[in-house]
Parts: C-alpha cells; sequence; structure tokens
C-alpha cells in the first residue's frame, strides 16, 4: 500500500491537514520503545487506498526531542524501504515561511518524492503576506499547494497533487548554508504589506469557526424557517386563499349543481359537500382538494424554501457549512458535503436522493439516501404536519420535528457502526462569500417550481382519483380491516388511519390531509405524522430510490424504513 508521510514543524496545522485527508476514523499508537504517539489513516489517492501517517511534529532532523527522533526513525525507514511507494508531504505554515524552510530543505535533501502544503493560506492574506508559489515550486522542485485547512480550501488541490509528486534534486548543506539559501529564497519569492481583513473574508472566517460558526448556523437555521413561514404563509393568505374562496368556489358550486349535488362523477370532480360549503382541504375531489392542496397547500412553501435555498448556494454559504458540520457528519458515516442533499430533502426527497450521486462510496450514498428517505420530510408534508398539529400547540410540532431529528441522528450512528465499506474525507473548494445574481436566483427558482408542479400535480389528481374510486368500491374498508392489528395495537390509532397510511405511499401530503377527518386527538396525530413521514418515501422518490441505490440497496432501504417506522411510532405511542 503506498504510504504518504505528513512532516512540519509543530502548531502548522499539520493534524488539521491529516483530519481533511483521512477522517475522523483514524487510529493513534506509540511508536516502538518510545512514549511518543502518532496517528495512521487511509485516504482514497486516485484509484487506490494509501495510508496517512501524522509524523510528529519537529523543527528539524538533526533530533534533539524525543519526537524528533521519532520522526527522524520514520524518515529513515521509508527512505530504506525500496520496494514500498512513499510520499513525503511537507505541511509549512505559509505565515512563518523563513522558520518552515529549515525542515523543508532537509526533506528535499532525501531524494524522496514530495509534495508540500503551504498552510494557513487564508492567514497570510489577512496579514499581507504575498508568496509567488510559482516561484517557490521552481525553486524547490516540487509541487506546492496553498491549503487552509480549517476551511478545507485548497485540500482538494492538494489531493491532486499527490497523485503527482516530484523527486528534489538538492544536495546535503550545512546549516549555515541552508540558511543562507533560505534568506535567498525568502528575497525572491515574498512581499510583506499591511492591510486589514475585509468584511467578507471576517465572515469567512466566523463562518467556518467552531463556535462562531455554529451559532451562525444557528441564527441563519432560525432565520431560514421564519422566512420560509413568513412568505409561504403571506403567499397562502393573501394569494392562493382569495383565488380559491372568491374566485374559484363559484365555478366548483356551479358545478356541484348542475351534476346533481352526488353520485360518482360528482365524488370524483367536486368530492364531499357538507352543509352546501365546501372543504377544499377534505373535499378529496380533482377540482377541489385535488388542486387546492398542490397550489395553496405546498407550492407556497416550495416557493419561499426554494428562494431561500437558492440565496444560500449563490452566496456560497452552503460549502461552509458542510465544513463546518464534517466532524458530525462523519459520526454518521458521511462527510460535511452530505449535509446538503439533507437540506435539499427538506424542500423535496425526489432532488435530495439524486443529489446523493455526489458522494463518492456506495456506503455513503446508502447512508445518506436513507436517512432522507426515513427522517427528512419533505416541505409539503411539513406543511400539512404544521397545519393540522399547530392548532394544537406549537409543542406539538416541535415533538415531531424533534423526534425525526433525533432519528436522523441516531439511525445514522447506527447505520454508520453496521454498514461495511470506506467513506473518504470531505474534499471541496470553498468560494469566496459574494452577492448572489438576481436573475440567476430567480431563474433556478422558476425551474425548480416548474419541475414540482410536472412531477406533483399528475400525482395528486392522480391520488385523489384512486381515493374516491376505492372509497366507491369500498375496498378501504377491506384494508382497514386487514391492518387494524397494527394500527389501532401497535400505533394506537383508529382502524381507518390504515388508509392514509396506504395512500402515503402515493403522496403524503395527500395522506396527511386524510388524517384531518378522523377526529384524532393531538397525541395520535403526532405519531400518524411519525409514522407517515417515516414508513415510506413518496412513490416519485421510491422510483428515483430505486435508480440511484440499484434494487439490492433499496430493499435494504425499505427494510430499514419499516423498522424504524413501527418501532418509533409504537415506542412513541406508549411514551405519549
Amino acid at each position: 500500500m503506498k504510504k504518504v508521510l505528513l512532516f512540519g514543524n509543530p502548531n502548522v496545522g499539520k493534524s488539521v491537514v491529516f483530519t481533511r485527508l483521512t477522517g475522523v476514523q483514524t487510529m493513534s499508537a506509540n511508536y516502538p520503545g518510545t512514549t511518543v504517539t502518532f496517528s495512521r489513516g487511509q485516504m482514497k489517492l486516485g484509484d487506490e487506498i494509501a495510508e496517512v501517517i501524522d509524523v510528529p511534529g519537529s523543527y528539524t532532523l538533526e533530533p534533539t526531542c524525543e519526537a524528533e527522533i521519532v520522526a527522524r526513525r520514520m524518515l529513515d525507514e521509508v527512505a530504506a524501504d525500496k520496494e514500498g511507494e512513499v510520499i513525503i508531504l511537507n505541511v509549512v505554515d505559509a505565515t512563518n515561511l523563513e522558520r518552515n524552510l529549515y525542515l523543508t530543505q532537509q526533506l528535499l535533501e532525501r531524494g524522496l518524492p514530495t509534495v508540500i502544503a503551504m498552510n494557513m493560506w487564508d492567514e497570510t492574506r489577512h496579514k499581507g503576506i504575498k508568496i509567488e508559489l510559482d516561484r517557490l515550486s521552481e525553486i524547490l522542485g516540487v509541487p506546492i499547494a496553498p491549503t487552509s485547512a480549517t476551511s478545507g480550501e485548497g485540500i482538494k488541490q492538494l489531493v491532486v497533487q499527490l497523485l503527482s509528486p516530484q523527486i528534489p534534486s538538492l544536495a546535503v548543506q550545512g546549516q549555515d548554508e541552508r540558511w543562507q539559501r533560505i534568506g535567498g529564497i525568502i528575497h525572491q519569492v515574498q512581499q510583506i504589506t499591511h492591510r486589514h481583513h475585509t468584511l467578507g473574508e471576517r465572515l469567512a472566517d466566523a463562518s467556518v469557526s467552531p463556535v462562531l460558526g455554529v451559532f451562525m448556523a444557528m441564527l441563519i437555521m432560525a432565520a431560514v424557517f421564519m422566512v420560509v413561514r413568513f412568505v409561504g404563509e403571506g403567499l397562502i393568505s393573501y394569494v392562493f386563499d382569495p383565488i380559491f374562496d372568491n374566485l374559484w368556489a363559484p365555478v366548483v358550486h356551479s358545478l356541484s349543481d348542475a351534476l346533481g349535488g352526488s353520485g360518482f362523477l360528482h365524488g370524483l370532480l367536486v368530492g364531499n359537500v357538507s352543509g352546501g360549503e365546501i372543504n377544499f382541504k377534505e373535499s378529496l375531489g380533482l377540482l377541489t382538494s385535488g388542486l387546492y392542496v398542490p397550489f395553496a397547500m405546498v407550492l407556497p412553501y416550495i416557493v419561499a424554501f426554494y428562494l431561500v435555498l437558492g440565496i444560500l448556494e449563490d452566496t456560497g454559504y452552503l460549502p461552509r457549512l458542510a465544513v463546518l458540520l464534517d466532524n458530525v457528519m462523519h459520526h454518521l458515516g458521511l462527510h460535511g458535503f452530505a449535509f446538503i442533499p439533507t437540506l435539499l430533502g427538506l424542500g423535496c426527497n425526489v432532488p435530495a436522493i439524486m443529489a446523493t450521486r455526489s458522494l463518492e462510496s456506495r456506503r455513503e450514498r446508502f447512508i445518506a439516501a436513507t436517512l432522507v428517505s426515513v427522517a427528512v420530510p419533505c416541505v409539503s408534508l411539513q406543511a400539512m404536519i404544521i397545519g393540522m398539529l399547530g392548532g394544537f400547540g406549537v409543542e406539538y410540532v416541535f415533538l415531531v420535528f424533534g423526534t425525526l431529528f433525533a432519528v436522523w441522528l441516531g439511525l445514522g450512528m447506527i447505520l454508520n457502526k453496521i454498514t461495511p465499506g470506506f467513506s473518504p474525507e470531505l474534499l471541496l473548494e470553498v468560494p469566496p462569500y459574494r452577492l448572489p445574481p438576481v436573475n440567476l436566483v430567480f431563474k433556478k427558482l422558476a425551474f425548480r417550481i416548474k419541475s414540482f408542479l410536472k412531477e406533483a400535480l399528475p400525482i395528486i389528481l392522480g391520488v385523489v382519483a384512486v381515493i374516491n374510486i376505492l372509497n366507491f368500491t369500498k375496498v378501504f374498508d377491506v384494508i382497514a380491516k386487514v391492518a387494524e392489528p397494527v394500527v389501532t395495537g401497535i400505533l394506537g390509532l383508529p382502524a381507518e388511519a390504515a388508509v392514509p397510511l396506504v395512500v402515503g405511499f402515493l403522496r403524503k401530503d395527500a395522506a396527511m390531509a386524510l388524517m384531518g377527518p378522523l377526529d384524532m386527538g393531538p397525541e395520535q396525530l403526532v405519531v400518524a405524522s411519525l409514522v407517515l413521514a417515516m414508513l415510506f418515501p413518496c412513490i416519485a422518490s421510491l422510483v428515483i430510490l430505486f435508480r440511484e441505490l440499484g434494487k439490492r440497496d433499496a430493499l435494504k432501504s425499505v427494510l430499514v424504513m419499516l423498522i424504524a417506522a413501527f418501532g418509533v411510532g409504537g415506542l412513541m405511542n406508549l411514551i405519549l
């Protein structure tokens, strides 16, 4: 196996580079016969898996302490191994180039394949330090990648450089000669000027900070939730409800009168009319609920969510959020970029599952797609849950979403433990912050709205038609009777709730609407919402799930959904 040895002075960010390359699943060990600890892990290098060793920090290869003795021995061992392939990765603090170049020169004198990571590159910009990397690479004879390991900037370029390390040709020198040469190099490649941090640079630094970054992420996510709700509810109250109540309802009433107020065709087109009033949420006719649910209940939140998501994408914040959450996501067997499909899933599971194809391993795709399908409700289902449970109190809404978040974390940790395979580290370019181009944001929004209507509208209309036919032929009565022991015994729901749970396979927001007329209490609605959210993805998401994962992994994913849905639903029934 190819080996990559990380050498560098202490406190140059070497361990952070090591973690970026290998992830958090690393092993620590003492070097034989010493108390000096070093870490080893693995990374994907091209088509191979390479062993990465974090050599103890050292200022020189002329040892002055036990750590430097171990570093020297490890270098001697790999240099003596004529059969093994080895790459020296020298991590250099770019803000202290002169001091770091002493060890660099000693490493280059060994004549081993070498790459240099010019770390803390963002700090050089902040401190007014300008280094001509091309010229420095030419002088030293090895490739150099500028990196900011804390934010992940440049790590992808570093991995590319590791695929083609160069063997330097530098003669062994004495101490004085090395320092004289370093002075000459610094004179040629480095300039120092005074400058202040820009606001964008300060925000960029803060947004990946473990403390400030998490605080900012919480504020931004809270703001996203508030904006989505404000825009969504505003569109419903001031645009869509007036259109349906004032313009569309008279048309439907006229049609209902023309059809005689009852019969199969009336039920199919208009649905139930109680007391001469049309309830667009519960009538379940093609021209009532079939149009009201997608346009007046779901579309407003789709517009609000994708508008905010487009702005976050184009400002450059999402890659920073991925970097910030990288360590947390690794506990779920994923890296930070997997948070972006998860975020997309809050809009619609279909593009979220498709987005998992950007993850590198089959193991990651299986875990990410399963978690999205089980514990990430789409915006239309969220809207229905909020609409139906919000009237009983916000605590019931938080109970549903809090439970789903706990399931997302817990199930992810379990899948990480039991799913075989290797999850590579995050390699993601982090762009600078920029103002989002307005025309591009609205173009993406229009495209996503068009895709939603093209996909969802036919399915919702089809679901409403199927429900009417099944209701007319009494098939629902049979389904409810067969599922009654599970629905009433384990989940504590009315037997009639079996029908919406089955309908959820076709369309979850429509299924949630069917829960409304069942006269359930808030605790039962909490259980029903959780089981409906976790049991199956809608049919469109399920088709994509099979396409992306393949038949075998998709069936395993469905099995996980069944166990999780009935397990959590039964547990919540006992607790509530």
